[in-house]
């Protein structure tokens, strides 16, 4: 039997692997270094100190892996999967280490320090003293990972309860994740792309399944990164206009950092909020206006924003499928959500306080209803577009409400767009699939079937391909949901089923809505399987797949 090629007495498809992991772990320590730069312009001098050593591990790790493997081979696309899979948990895990040594590098006088003066926060118990920032939590590795993994996968979810007790740059750092994570493709690439001719392409497949906007893959990070830009300062502007008349009491330095961190986690449909409770801590119409735009600007796919912005194509934005979908499914589940909340009104009324059912200062049933309305097309769309941010209780709606959610969140936006999900693709394939499949029954077995799908035209052999891709990514997910769903139910028993399936729903999906149950204090079995979720959802299952099938067997046949 021949030996098989080594690189510095690696296996060589293993050493390809871990050089190009290691690229995308020595690019996250660049991110580290601006952040401690942004520790030291606020003064906080133990948060720098903890980027400061978490920059110097993360380089030296992804540095040695780099240099030791340089001499690799280029990957193919068994590795695009693999180091799609491995490099996103590497960053996520290294992209924790900053949060636990703040954690445990800041004083506890210093963390109080981070609280809004008057803020009346519950006590955290560290040793023999008492803490009142949620940077506190931190402190707990499981805890620091999941931020990390809920940051870089652009989900959502928490364990900050006041994100108004972190230091300046730990808000920093969760929003800059999420708008660098938002954009999948060029975490995974950028790195590699400094080897001209790397085979990257692979990568790109592999994360996002979709065209390039460009022939070449350079080119096309370049423009995704200047769309995303562009639309960044345009968000900023629009959303410190909406806070600074919603929330003239602010100053207006905290109205520019409000607005510049939800318009960089809105735009990446990641959901990270620097306020309590999130948008509803506005209680403004005009805000959460604002916010939808955004919301959907992070949802359509990224070559439709070149065709409007680079060729003028305005056509092309309501002749995509995907995004005539995403608009139609925004006006058709707002109303169905509208709907029932607001059925679900009278059963609420004894729970009624003065704040009212949605938790909006009001009184009248016909008062209720507005706002009921008004919550279900905002948290609708949050959810679509798996952006996440909360305009409302959710864990005070009815059963129904939360499937309903949960539903959209199951599906998500555009393919090729930063959210997660299904996809809208993949759902269209499956029932377009389904009516083939039927109609195929009264044609003769000699007929020559064709479809049209988004312009293009499928033949029986494409039809069955791109219908058999979709069906087993889609099962494939729902079995992961559900299986999560009937863990986490049984870790906490205090919460009902459709809780629990709205939890993983929004895992899985890349959301980062909450019913309640994720939270420091939930069981830590619940927590590690929601970091796996929240994983295995950034990639669509099959490269994790490939990644688990790598680990055990090899990559070779």
């Amino acid at each position: 039997m021949p030996r098989r090629p080594t690189v510095a007495g690696v296996p060589a498809n293993l050493a390809t692997i871990l050089r190009d992991i290691g690229a995308l772990v020595l690019m996250q320590a660049t991110l580290m270094l601006l952040t401690a730069v942004v520790a030291l312009v606020f003064r906080e001098f133990y948060v720098a100190l903890a980027f400061l050593i978490a920059c110097g591990i993360t380089a030296t790790a992804g540095g040695a892996a780099r240099r030791a493997f340089e001499d690799a081979p280029n990957p193919v696309m068994k590795h695009g999967m693999v180091i799609a899979a491995g490099g996103w948990f590497a960053t996520a895990i290294f992209g924790s280490i900053p949060f636990f040594l703040s954690a445990h590098l800041t004083p506890v006088s210093v963390m109080n320090s981070y609280v809004p003066a008057g803020a009346n926060y519950e006590p955290i118990r560290i040793g023999g003293e008492t803490a009142f920032s949620s940077l506190a939590y931190y402190g707990e590795p499981l805890h620091a990972l999941f931020e990390s993994m809920s940051g870089w996968t652009g989900s959502g979810l928490t364990m900050a309860v006041h994100e108004p007790s972190l230091p300046r740059a730990i808000q920093w750092w969760r929003s800059l994740i999420q708008w660098v994570g938002g954009v999948g493709v060029i975490v995974l690439t950028t790195a590699i792309l400094a080897r001209p001719g790397s085979g990257s392409y692979a990568l790109y497949r592999a994360e996002t399944r979709e065209e390039r906007i460009h022939p070449s893959i350079i080119h096309t990070v370049q423009t995704v990164w200047r769309i995303f830009l562009l639309y960044t300062i345009l968000a900023v502007v629009v959303l410190f206009g909406a806070i600074w008349w919603s929330e003239p009491r602010l100053s207006l330095f905290e109205t520019f950092w409000q607005a510049l961190n939800h318009a960089m986690t809105g735009l990446s449909t990641g959901g990270f909020s620097v306020t309590d409770n999130s948008i509803e801590s506005y209680d403004s119409t005009l805000v959460e206006g604002v916010l939808l735009p955004i919301m959907t600007l992070g949802a359509i796919a990224f070559p439709i924003h070149y065709l409007v912005l680079h060729d003028r194509d305005f056509d092309a934005l309501f002749s995509d499928l995907q995004t005539r979908w995403l608009l139609t499914l925004f006006i058709m589940g707002s109303l169905a959500l509208s709907v029932q909340n607001i059925i679900a009104l009278p059963v609420a009324s004894e729970a009624f306080t003065e704040t009212g059912w949605l938790g909006v200062r009001n009184v009248g049933m016909s008062a209720l209803a507005g706002d009921a309305a008004r919550d279900s097309t905002f948290q609708f769309i949050s959810a679509l577009t798996c952006t996440g941010f909360q305009s409302s209780d959710i864990g005070s709606w009815s059963a129904g409400g939360k499937l309903i959610i949960s539903g959209a969140m199951v599906l998500g936006g555009a393919a090729g767009s930063t959210v997660g999900g299904i996809k809208i693709i993949r759902g269209y394939m499956i029932s377009k699939g389904i009516q083939w499949e039927f109609s195929r029954v009264f044609l003769p077995v000699s007929a020559v079937v064709n479809t049209q799908i988004n312009g293009r035209k499928l033949d029986r052999n494409q039809m069955y391909e791109e219908f058999s891709e979709a069906a087993i990514v889609s099962m494939l997910w729902i079995i992961l949901l559900i299986t999560g769903s009937v863990l986490l139910v049984n870790v906490t028993p205090e919460f009902g089923y459709a809780d629990a399936l709205f939890e993983v729903a929004s895992a899985q999906g890349n959301v980062g809505l909450s019913t309640g149950i994720v939270g420091p204090t939930m069981s830590p079995l619940g927590e590690g399987m929601l970091v796996l979720n929240m994983w295995v959802g950034r990639l669509e299952i099959i490269p994790v797949l490939v990644f688990i099938r790598s680990a055990l067997f090899g990559l070779n046949p």
